[in-house]
């Protein structure tokens, strides 16, 4: 059956025609494109009506006539073939010798015409879909050997996924040269992931998925395909980590030259913070153009922490913009949101609202990214009610439309063993107490999200106290992900005496990684977990690397707050978490991971420090750290690897998970010193108890009693 991806088109009528004819003959197998792909001319971009690629058919060109006129569609049918035929020339791999590997077909469908018309066997023209069947019937591909690449060469993301610049090896077997054909093995964008793409939704449209799984370069390639088929539209891509900004900037570009042999109208197209800040045009924010369009002043962060706090300053000011600004300016035709788990629901309304009809606003996230919730809230509760009662937004499912909730299950950038590691310890599976009692650090609230993140049950039951073990399948963890380096290759962890002994290891292996290994400077990511301590704990590693003539740079620090890489490629990147995510490396270093091993308070943080940076691995992870600390991470990491990389527990009862986030929950400092001063308190009652200062009948009866119930209730 061949999946039909329907992106922008002009011809609605005979378009869904011919999507239900292809919905009716589910022995064609392949992709069928409405309004796909888009291709560069010297008059810009040419966008094809409909093309079928197909292992039985090869490429099939459609012309789509809504009306009853054909006049001069051989020309066109022409023009058309030339065009994919120029396009896919530019492949080297679909080329022999001067001949392009790939037959091109042409066929003009025109079902308003009724009379009907002999068919050309140069130019076919089928007003029936019998016509139109048998048309098809005709055609046959030997060469189905190069399906593939032609799937990769007219989704054109090729050059993005394979990086920055070419990679040149010498040995296929060194990193660099696994890597090389690792980046070569994810050309391809996955059927879910083309949908996203290229399938427009006329309201909002949501898009979940694993770190990894390919939501930046959709959002990317969406904006480019978007601008290209509407260049009058005002678009903004906008996203919480400042270092993406450069991201979205290449992969924007990249792809747009690639589509169009043109720049990006940057005019329209705006790639934004999400707060920003005046007076500085690469500064603009989406919040701070809001307040600009509605005429209010926006805070500045110090500002806002002043009159809000610290738990949620952007939200709250957010909120207040939405409050003050009941009828807002509209002025963007479509928004695309991404890391939309970093923000609160103030900040997507605003994005709504901000929005001229029919409200194309898309947003995705991790649902992972913060391990504590079980999800951001649903549309229904972000974006609220009309005045009658129904919601604003409710997302629809439909195979015949364009999907408004896309959950992207397969993970593109970490290995089973690196994403199963990751999980692990960050949700505490096989973390226990001193007395090896089970301890687990949080949980989703509901269970059917472990499905919707590509695990699968291995045995046991998803169920409420019931013993489950959940694995990753190879639909979901492609097998060649893993495949390139044995396992104690591809996760390492490993402890040290000192902090010294680690940053020394650290860097000479830095050293042999470029000098011997053939990975480059900018394959290499160093990450220390905690962000208030980055700049301090990395200059020793960075001070070595510069008496080994390697050149690095912390990000955010000696780099613009919008850069990570560099634009040369020749330097090793050092950074702080936050920093690090929406960013990925082939050698990642996590350094003095020990502080992720527990805290007294908020370890969902700390161990969502760690989730994140290890998932920022697309090919190898070290975990380093110092001490006893460090020396328990690795035996929790020993289970996991004893357990075959899968997640074996007893799923926590409602009561059991409520328990774990409040014991495991971060606080703020406010109530850091609430909860110590309670303790002190309770300390002292203890203290003057046992002294005899105060006897136990002189407590308050009504308070104890109530002290005792509500200790109970919490089964502390």
């Amino acid at each position: 059956m061949a999946i039909v991806i329907t992106g922008t088109t002009g011809k609605h009528v005979t378009s869904d025609k011919l999507k239900n004819f292809f919905y009716q003959h589910t022995e064609i197998d392949g992709f069928v494109y409405i309004g796909y792909p888009i291709l560069p001319t010297r008059d810009g971009a040419y966008a094809i009506d409909a093309l079928l690629i197909s292992p039985q058919k090869g490429l099939v060109i459609f012309n789509l006539i809504e009306g009853k006129t054909c006049d001069g569609y051989e020309d066109i049918q022409d023009d058309a073939a030339n065009k994919v035929e120029s396009r896919l020339k530019s492949y080297k791999e679909l080329v022999e010798k001067r001949k392009l590997c790939v037959d091109i077909n042409v066929i003009t469908y025109a079902p308003a015409i009724h009379k009907s018309i002999p068919i050309d066997d140069e130019y076919p023209l089928c007003t029936t879909d019998q016509e139109l069947l048998d048309a098809l019937s005709e055609i046959n591909w030997e060469k189905s050997d190069y399906y593939t690449k032609v799937v990769s060469a007219l989704q054109a993301i090729s050059t993005i996924r394979k990086g920055r610049k070419k990679r040149a090896v010498e040995n296929e077997t060194s990193r660099g040269g696994k890597l090389r054909v690792l980046e070569e093995s994810i050309a391809n964008l996955d059927n879910d992931q083309s949908r996203a793409v290229i399938e427009t939704v006329e309201g909002v449209q949501r898009i979940r998925g694993l770190a990894g799984s390919g939501k930046t370069i959709i959002l990317a390639l969406k904006a480019v395909y978007l601008h290209a088929q509407h260049p009058e539209w005002k678009i903004a891509v906008t996203f919480n980590t400042r270092s993406l900004k450069g991201q979205f900037k290449n992969l924007i570009t990249t792809f747009y030259i690639e589509q169009t042999n043109e720049e990006p109208d940057w005019t329209n197209l705006h790639i934004l913070n999400a707060w920003g800040a005046s007076g500085n045009q690469e500064r603009n924010g989406i919040y701070q153009r809001f307040c600009e369009k509605n005429g209010l002043d926006n805070y500045v962060y110090s500002e806002a922490r002043r009159k809000f706090g610290n738990i949620d300053p952007f939200g709250s000011i957010c909120e207040e913009a939405l409050a003050v600004t009941p009828s807002p300016e509209q002025f963007y035709d479509a928004i695309l949101v991404d890391e939309a788990q970093d923000f609160s629901s103030s900040f997507l309304r605003l994005c709504y609202e901000f929005l001229k009809p029919p409200k194309r606003l898309v947003y995705a996230y991790d649902e992972l990214q913060n391990l504590r919730s079980q999800s951001l809230p649903s549309p229904e509760e972000i974006f609220g009610k009309n005045p009658d009662g129904s919601p604003k937004v409710q997302l629809t499912l439909s195979q015949e439309e364009a999907p408004q909730d896309i959950i992207l299950k397969k993970c593109y950038r970490n290995s089973r063993p690196a994403l199963v590691t990751a999980h692990a310890l960050g949700f505490g599976i096989y973390r226990t107490t001193d007395d090896g009692t089970p301890s687990l650090i949080q949980m989703f609230e509901q269970n059917s999200l472990w499905r919707d993140i590509g695990y699968s049950i291995k045995s046991g039951s998803l169920e409420d106290g019931h013993h489950v073990v959940l694995e990753r399948t190879k639909e979901s963890s492609p097998k060649f992900l893993e495949a390139h380096s044995p396992i104690d290759d591809l996760i390492i962890f490993k402890s040290f005496s000192s902090k010294e002994e680690q940053d020394y290891w650290v860097a000479n292996e830095i050293q042999k990684n470029i000098q011997q290994e053939e990975l480059r400077p900018d394959d290499i990511v160093v990450i220390n977990p905690d962000p208030l301590t980055t700049r301090h704990n990395v200059a020793s590693i960075r001070s070595l690397l510069f008496q080994k003539d390697i050149a690095s740079h912390t990000a955010g620090v000696d780099t613009d707050p919008d850069v990570f890489f560099l634009e040369n490629n020749e330097s090793v990147a050092f950074t702080g978490i936050y920093r690090a995510k929406g960013n990925e490396a082939a050698m990642v270093y996590i350094v003095n991971s020990e502080s992720c091993y527990d805290t007294p308070r908020g370890i969902a943080r700390i161990r969502n420090q760690l989730f994140t940076a290890i998932t920022r691995s697309k090919a190898w992870v070290r975990v380093l750290g110092i001490g006893e600390s460090m020396d328990k991470l690795i035996e929790e990491y020993q289970k996991i690897k004893e357990h075959n990389f899968t997640l074996d527990f007893t799923y926590p009862t409602q009561e059991e998970r409520h328990n774990i986030n409040i014991v495991n929950r971060d606080v703020s400092s406010g109530e850091r010193t609430k909860i110590e001063m309670g303790n002190e308190q309770l300390a002292s009652l203890i203290d003057k108890l046992k002294k005899q200062e105060i006897y136990k009948q002189d407590l308050d009866k009504k308070a104890l009693s109530e002290l005792l119930n509500l200790i109970g209730d919490n089964n502390a």
